[in-house]
């Protein structure tokens, strides 16, 4: 049986990732490092030929998209869902400036915990919902065997694939963050949608192990 799968591809580098300041829904573009980690994931991502690419419409996942579009001479929907957390009057802004304009929101971060609602801004569990629908959708719409891209935000790909799979709130924190232009692979199983790689830059490989042969209980 072949089995359909969803990629989540996070945008390729920005000036801002660089210099450590929170995105959020600013339409920050690609920098040159960027564009090159979208020309050379893409060319990688074209191999499983995909059977559609989605993407949020802020520039620096649309042009990551575009790359890979140009290649499998698919059109790229635009997918506002997938856009990044909105974070509000903190958007713009590096670590230091958080803990010197909100010390309490520094100190949840420093602790581990969730920080409060930024004024204008979302929560994890708000955005999880989100993307999650849209993953749904996108597994809903492949054949069996078949592909689809999904290309989105680091805060956006982590809650929603948590809130897809249906983990408790209090361990999304488990996962870590993805990588510039790194994906993360969902594969439907027989006990429903799986994770097969993460934060990858590398095409998944067959999984050869007693765990892939071994009868349900």
């Amino acid at each position: 049986m072949t089995w359909r799968q969803v990629v989540l591809w996070r945008h390729g580098r920005t000036d801002w990732n660089v210099q450590g300041r929170a995105q959020g829904m600013t339409d920050v573009p690609l920098d040159d490092v960027g564009r090159e980690q979208a020309r050379s994931a893409a060319a990688r991502l074209a191999s499983l030929k995909p059977a559609f690419i989605w993407s949020s419409d802020l520039s620096r996942a649309r042009d990551t998209a575009g790359e890979l579009a140009g290649l499998t001479g698919l059109d790229v929907r635009s997918e506002p869902r997938l856009r990044e957390i909105r974070m509000g009057e903190r958007e713009g802004l590096t670590q230091d400036d958080v803990r010197s304009r909100f010390p309490e929101v520094y100190q949840a971060w420093q602790l581990g915990e969730d920080p409060p609602r930024a004024v204008g801004g979302e929560v994890d569990r708000e955005v999880g919902e989100r993307v999650a629908a849209v993953i749904g959708e996108a597994g809903a719409a492949l054949a069996s065997g078949e592909v689809g891209v999904l290309v989105s935000h680091g805060v956006a790909i982590r809650t929603g694939l948590c809130r897809f799979l249906g983990l408790p709130e209090e361990h999304w924190h488990l996962f870590a963050g993805v990588s510039n232009c790194a994906w993360v692979v969902l594969s439907e199983w027989r006990r429903g949608w799986r994770i097969v790689d993460f934060n990858a830059g590398s095409l998944p490989e067959p999984v050869l192990s007693d765990d892939e042969l071994a009868p349900e209980s």
